[in-house]
């Protein structure tokens, strides 16, 4: 049953392969059922409601994304679009959580008409080649710079903004963290290099493992007040009633105080950073795992997408900022996964989760780390296939490269990469007399991005 509908010989993979692939990626993830909460009841959303849809709109929207396109990608609750809704919405506009949660439903709206008229999929087989390739590189450059952070190996400075960690200060806390993520690194890398199977998962559950061997010997000490919190998983009951608090709370959104124009902004605003978050996360992680056909196109894109935009839609009515398609899907690429199976593993775990996230939000961000930085490596060995000895080409994929993670964004990476290379190649062909073709929509999408630049 699962060869029929997975197609896992074709793909060249197997079940056991697919399985640990799932619980690779859902491991790289579970920190979003610690923080959707935290960062969503800011705007006044009961934390444990907004945890229950965590897991609902993962779940869902990965099973979408599994039995609609046969893809390994994952979907939870998108970082930054998250603290967009509380701190920018509600708390700095004073919009009510139910509106901004109507403005993500109404996005995911627009996503489904979109999807299906083809929009999303013509935008992404517009990019071209090059800088698909861009995407990807650096997509694994962001992707390793969040575990940096999540390692505490890179931490916030106020002369150089950000900096290596001091080992010596904070040793208990951050200095044994980011030595714990150093180790699971080289562990995760030695064990990926013999060939060891879910070597990947090994290395996050071993550095978690050595984790609470340290609290247990007193090495690391626990100090929630600065966010450092016992590496010891409880067993805690979820109150599953607490979901009728955020549940269908969108259709009951008062708009008396909320201007129709501030109403279209946010929605658009919205609308903008998942399309180009999701495409970019498509692309990176599709490039990397060999989907793209020879023309560069992903196959079953429009399927892709409406399972994301129908995710999005689906999570504002249980009760979540909008739901997108995770870069944390690269573990389970990079694990071997190729197949929607490893997506059903994927949201069965999110599922899972409902009864047993006290465990799942256990596992801490240094352990996590050193999957997230290895995959950024495993990704950004594309670069080598990115033709430097055109500059019109090389420049705006080295530009998306650059962006990404300084600018803390796979959208803005794409849009600084479109933008650039429209006007490089348009001036370009101006002076030269070897004309460079650009078809129109890239023409469009950097005009829109200039807009957005401009007017929201």
């Amino acid at each position: 049953m699962l060869e029929n509908l997975f197609k896992l010989k074709e793909h060249n993979t197997t079940v056991k392969t697919e399985v640990l692939a799932g619980f690779t990626t859902f491991m790289t993830m579970a920190y979003i059922l610690a923080v959707n909460p935290s960062i969503l009841s800011a705007s006044g959303m009961d934390s444990t409601a907004v945890l229950i849809a965590t897991c609902l709109a993962s779940c869902l929207g990965t099973l979408c994304m599994a039995f609609m396109a046969n893809y390994p990608f994952a979907l939870a609750p998108g970082m930054g679009l998250n603290a967009y809704l509380a701190f920018t919405v509600c708390i700095n506009m004073g919009y009510d959580w139910r509106v901004a949660l109507m403005a993500v439903f109404v996005e995911g709206l627009i996503f489904i008409v979109l999807s299906l008229t083809n929009v999303r999929e013509a935008i992404f087989n517009a990019i071209p080649s090059t800088l698909k390739k861009g995407v990807s590189a650096g997509i694994g450059l962001f992707v390793a710079f969040i575990g940096l952070q999540g390692a505490n190996l890179v931490v916030p400075n106020s002369s150089t903004i950000i900096s290596y960690v001091n080992f010596r200060e904070n040793w208990h806390t951050l200095g044994i963290c980011a030595v714990l993520a150093l180790i699971g690194l080289m562990i995760t890398a030695v064990l990926y290099y013999k060939g060891v199977m879910g070597a990947i998962l090994i290395g996050i559950v071993a550095t978690w493992v050595l984790g609470m061997i340290m609290q247990a010997c007193g090495v690391y000490v626990v100090d929630v007040e600065n966010g450092f919190y016992s590496l010891y998983p409880s067993f805690a009951i979820t109150d599953f009633s607490k979901l009728g608090e955020t549940f269908g709370q969108c259709f009951q959104a008062d708009f008396s105080n909320v201007g129709i124009l501030n109403f279209i902004v946010v929605i658009f605003s919205f609308l903008f950073v998942d399309m180009f978050d999701t495409i970019g996360t498509l692309i990176g992680v599709s490039t990397k795992a060999g989907f793209l056909d020879k023309d560069e196109k992903l196959p079953r894109v429009k399927q892709a997408l409406l399972a994301d935009a129908i995710a999005t839609s689906v999570g504002a009515v249980l009760g979540t900022s909008t739901t997108t398609t995770f870069v944390e899907s690269s573990a389970g690429v990079g694990a071997g996964g190729r197949t929607g199976l490893t997506s059903v593993v994927t949201g069965l775990l999110f599922l899972l989760a409902i009864f047993f996230a006290p465990v799942f939000t256990a596992i801490p961000g240094f352990a996590t780390a050193p999957a997230l930085i290895f995959v950024g490596f495993l990704m950004l060995s594309i670069v080598v296939k990115i033709e430097f000895e055109d500059f019109r080409e090389a420049v705006p994929a080295y530009l998306t490269i650059l962006c990404m993670p300084l600018m803390y964004s796979i959208a803005e990476g794409i849009a600084v990469g479109v933008v650039s290379y429209v006007v490089i190649n348009v001036v370009c062909n101006l002076v030269s007399n070897d004309k460079k073709k650009i078809t129109p929509l890239m023409y469009v999408l950097a005009v829109l991005f200039v807009c957005k630049y401009i007017f929201l």
